[in-house]
């Protein structure tokens, strides 16, 4: 059961896609959970502080910052450097179109393998059932074959909705985020390239938090 409805599902999606394909689905996944996504108002509190070091005392000022956050991290990089705005707008919003095709990728081949598990399991039924009517002069046969008719339909709607689905919507979901918080930090950036004050970076990227918490950061400022 184990083999036809886990070996079967993922030789069929491998047939869909390339091997690299599927292991970046796998490590998308895996990044997914293990690193949960900075909240607005922590990237907005983070963003006001490095637009008040560089309006006191020059982008270079900014160089020597500890950011944890890649995405942060480049746009920063980019101000330091120097660079112009609209460089800094392309080449970080063609950052963000990759980091969606990625997900994408990832989120497609997720929805794939939760499309064929269930197939695989009823394959599984069936093979099942044909070994047991096959076998019906032996009383042994039944239900090892009986086992394996209904095992494969368990272990296939298993794969479908406990795993492979909610890790789909997952993707789709953390991608729609990632997105949102890389528009703040473009935003944010652009803001602080372009000389303004620090104080109105905050309300100028309040939208970018939900409602009930923008309260409580235009506050905080």
């Amino acid at each position: 059961s184990v083999l036809i409805v886990f070996g079967g599902s993922i030789m069929v999606v491998m047939l869909r896609c390339s091997l690299e394909e599927f292991l970046n689905a796998i490590k998308v996944a895996g990044k997914t959970f293990k690193n949960p996504l900075e909240k607005p108002q922590e990237l907005i509190s983070s963003l006001s502080e490095y637009a008040t070091i560089a309006r006191k005392d020059g982008m270079i000022a900014l160089e020597g910052q500890e950011i944890s956050n890649p995405f942060l991290s480049k746009a920063i990089g980019m101000l330091v450097d120097g660079s112009e705005a609209d460089l800094i707008k392309k080449t970080l919003e063609k950052d963000i179109e990759l980091m969606k095709l990625r997900h994408k990728q990832g989120a497609g081949i997720f929805s794939a393998w939760g499309e064929i598990a269930p197939a695989m399991g009823m394959i599984g039924t069936l093979i099942g059932l044909v070994a047991m009517l096959g076998n019906m002069s032996d009383p042994k046969s039944i239900g090892p074959s009986m086992s394996v008719a209904l095992l494969t339909t368990l272990y296939g709607a298993i794969l479908a909705n406990v795993i492979c689905i909610p890790i789909s919507q997952k993707l789709v979901n953390q991608s729609e985020l990632e997105a949102a918080n890389a528009e703040l930090i473009i935003e944010g950036a652009l803001f602080i390239q372009s000389g303004g004050n620090p104080r109105v970076l905050t309300d100028y990227l309040a939208s970018f938090v939900p409602p009930k918490f923008r309260a409580e950061l235009l506050e905080a400022q």
